[in-house]
């Protein structure tokens, strides 16, 4: 597995479809996020390695249902976060950056499942649908999406992660706040911020 050289910070690894067997959707690299503009200049899929280590045990789990994960982000920088911020101030679905985001941690992931035929279970609301449904346990969610709610739930927890009520989408290591903060670098490599 690929990780990239950080002096003095936790180590990031590198997550790609063939070191992990994931399917990667970097939205944020894209347009086609809710900004409708490309908020990341590198489009490359970190997680710090206690994370990577969880991601690596729900994955083994998905697989032994059948299915595979869909990551859609994982570390995040600070700037990054205070452009969604700056689109969305709505500390429900986007985390303050004055308070600082688990994703600028390196430590949150957003992901969901997908079927052999890498289709995406159905979850009732879209990744980052700022909606009252997108919440765990909405009770307008039918039925089908409820359940692969639950299985997602389920193996992201088995795997060590805790969830956010508000985004079905949204899983972190537990005691995020002890990981220090991520900023990238002029080179475009994450750093402790200062």
């Amino acid at each position: 597995m690929s990780s990239l050289p950080l002096s003095s910070a936790p180590r990031l690894r590198l997550l790609t479809p063939d070191t992990h067997n994931i399917e990667i959707d970097l939205v944020y690299a894209t347009d086609l996020n809710l900004t409708g503009k490309v908020i990341y200049q590198q489009a490359h899929c970190l997680l710090l390695e206690p994370a990577c280590a969880g991601l690596e045990k729900a994955i083994a789990l998905a697989a032994g249902m059948g299915l595979r994960i869909k990551v859609f982000d994982g570390y995040r920088p600070p700037e990054a976060q205070q452009a969604l911020w700056d689109f969305l101030p709505d500390p429900t679905f986007i985390a303050d950056p004055r308070k600082g985001s688990n994703h600028a941690r390196g430590v949150a992931i957003d992901l969901t499942l997908v079927d052999a035929d890498n289709n995406e279970l159905d979850m009732g609301t879209g990744f980052d649908e700022a909606v009252a449904e997108s919440g765990h346990h909405h009770p307008n969610v039918p039925p089908e999406a409820q359940r692969n709610r639950m299985l997602l739930l389920g193996t992201m927890l088995a795997a060590g992660f805790t969830a956010n009520p508000n985004e079905w989408w949204h899983y972190q290591l537990p005691n995020p706040t002890q990981y220090a903060l991520l900023s990238d670098g002029a080179d475009g490599v994450p750093r402790m911020m200062s």
